[in-house]
């Protein structure tokens, strides 16, 4: 099933996710079928439960779509529960990052480029794999999720300062999507 994913000013996003029993999670399964999915439908490569208003430990990739310009990618698709990441390389490589509920703006982040992630899969099977390149960026931005952060934290004050005004159209639900979304509650006056 698709779900909405819910956009920048929306509090879910802001909340850190707990962990998850996954043994006594019935309805696991069907979760993170549900998140593919959604994620396929909004052509992303990542989502994590807090963009579907669930904050719960989950997040579902699949990078292949990226294996012509990043050969880790190829053939990466993940289903994470409870991940957890360990930065192995502290040198910061600057790229683009987009995020589907920030629809319609793409920064710069500074991101390690050599991690390694402990998980556990929708089998309930646990892995550890040291990841390098975008993958690991994947990695990263998808986890951030998951502690209430967002891309946008990444970037400098001032650049957020002259978004703005795009910010401010998300949080309103003054954007144009391709896929069901959820805005921000209305504050009352």
């Amino acid at each position: 099933m698709k779900l909405p994913i819910y956009l920048y000013g929306h509090p879910v996003l802001r909340a850190e996710s707990a962990a998850v029993d996954a043994v006594n999670y019935p309805e696991l399964k069907q979760l993170i079928a549900d998140m593919f999915e959604t994620m396929y439908a909004s052509d992303g490569c990542g989502l994590a439960a807090p963009q579907i208003g669930r904050n719960e430990r989950i997040v579902v990739i699949d990078a292949d779509a990226l294996k012509d310009d990043h050969p880790e990618c190829a053939g990466r698709r993940m289903a994470l529960v409870n991940p957890v990441v360990e930065v192995l390389d502290g040198e910061e490589v600057c790229r683009p990052e987009g995020c589907l509920s920030l629809p319609g703006l793409s920064e710069n982040v500074n991101r390690v480029e050599h991690i390694r992630l402990t998980w556990t899969d929708e089998n309930m099977q646990s892995h550890t794999e040291e990841i390098g390149g975008f993958l690991a960026r994947i990695v990263q931005h998808e986890c951030d999720h998951l502690d209430g952060k967002l891309y946008m934290d990444h970037v400098s004050g001032t650049r957020r300062m002259l978004l703005r005004a795009k910010l401010r159209n998300i949080i309103e639900g003054k954007v144009r999507c391709d896929y069901p979304v959820r805005t921000a509650p209305k504050k009352r006056k």
